[in-house]
């Protein structure tokens, strides 16, 4: 397969994706947002814990 061809495949599929996907509403968007900032949040959380959890044993 050659690049020509590998390009022209990229361009179908990309085509297709667009063609399925659609703009989320506005519940879904905002239960999107809630899940990634729970999702920060944790992980922030952690990365706090694990800092004092060092500072603590004096790493």
């Amino acid at each position: 397969m050659n690049v020509q061809e590998r390009f022209d495949r990229f361009v179908k599929d990309s085509k297709r994706v667009l063609k399925v996907s659609r703009k989320p509403d506005r519940n879904e968007y905002f239960d999107l947002a809630k899940i990634t900032a729970l999702g920060v949040l944790i992980i922030g959380v952690i990365g706090f814990v694990i800092v004092l959890v060092g500072q603590l044993i004096g790493l």
